[in-house]
């Protein structure tokens, strides 16, 4: 039995997987005091995980049926994310496995976001292209085995997740913005504004920063009144461009492999278009549940399988890193 910890931002996390890739729980236990800021607040973060790191641990231990007596791995996120929210998961998870002498597997966290596509029961073996897209992060990374992946393209500047957040702002739905702007844009017309994809930037990767500005333009040109009578058109042509560009540069990307196969993780990937689209493509598409596209720490678990695990006490000095991979 692995028991992996994720707390890189604001949801503190804690699943029991076993080597075969068979979840027997999965504890999220989202914060929800960061709406009123418009966005999460690290110190509130680390002192909210603080709080509750470790009922989330006993809820995902007894849930599995397990105990640490059973366990044979902790996995932890090491980063990139928050730092003082990585360090409550880290520490807490050197504080569990030294105290057994259990090996502990340090995870990249988006390593972790295409290991969810392994698990059971319906897992998705290499080699395929994945898709990630989430608050912090967008990118296509070529995966060739289950233990890391080469990155082909990436966002120049925001991240799809934060144009969803930033978008939902604009248009008063409030923190975090993607669910109530994908459910506002159900109601309205895709093609009644033209907003920007970043056509002009070449190859594979991303850029978002132009759309939240033309989003803002928009909204300064209508006027609050006639801003709020037409949101539900406003909310789906922009969600309409935010999913045309993750679209765009993924077929770019399968078109140059030779089997073309695609998989998406992070928490975009529980928009409902962006789902339609990816699936609607000619090749063979697979999206994690909801629950295992955001934060959580099963897809941290699953990855924790192909993860050379550091010995006691040589983990003790383990540390987080907040944006890149780095020895510890």
């Amino acid at each position: 039995m692995i028991l992996a910890l994720e707390t890189s931002c604001d949801d503190t996390c804690a699943a029991v997987v076993t080597h075969a890739g068979e979840l027997r729980s999965n504890v999220v236990s989202s914060q929800g005091v960061h709406d009123r800021f418009g966005g999460v607040v690290p110190e509130w973060a680390s002192r909210h995980h603080l709080e509750l790191v470790n009922a989330v641990v006993d809820d995902a231990l007894s849930r599995a049926r397990v105990s640490l007596d059973d366990i044979d791995l902790v996995a932890v996120t090491q980063g990139p994310g928050l730092v003082g929210a990585l360090l409550v998961g880290v520490a807490t998870a050197k504080g569990l496995a030294a105290s057994r002498r259990l090996p502990l597997a340090a995870v990249d966290h988006l390593q972790g976001h295409v290991a969810a596509n392994f698990l059971a029961p319906d897992p998705f073996e290499p080699p395929f292209v994945c898709l990630l897209a989430s608050g912090g992060h967008t990118l296509l990374a070529r995966v060739r085995d289950h233990a890391g992946y080469e990155t082909v393209g990436r966002t120049l500047d925001d991240a799809a997740g934060e144009a969803f957040d930033k978008g939902a702002r604009l248009l008063g739905l409030g923190y975090p913005g993607g669910p109530a702007l994908s459910a506002l844009a159900a109601r309205g017309d895709r093609a009644a504004f033209a907003f920007p994809t970043g056509a002009r930037v070449a190859g594979l990767d991303f850029s978002f920063a132009g759309l939240k500005t033309a989003l803002l333009y928009k909204v300064r040109e209508l006027g609050p009144r006639e801003t709020e009578r037409r949101a539900a058109d406003l909310a789906a042509s922009y969600e309409h461009a935010i999913v045309s560009a993750l679209i765009a540069r993924a077929e770019r990307a399968l078109a140059a492999e030779a089997e073309p196969r695609l998989a998406i993780g992070g928490g975009v990937a529980a928009n409902r278009l962006l789902r339609e689209r990816a699936l609607a493509l000619d090749v063979p598409v697979h999206v994690p549940a909801p629950e295992l596209c955001t934060d959580n720490a099963a897809m941290i678990g699953s990855a924790a399988r192909w993860v050379p695990p550091r010995a006691f006490p040589d983990y003790l000095a383990l540390d987080a890193y907040a944006t890149r991979r780095r020895a510890a």
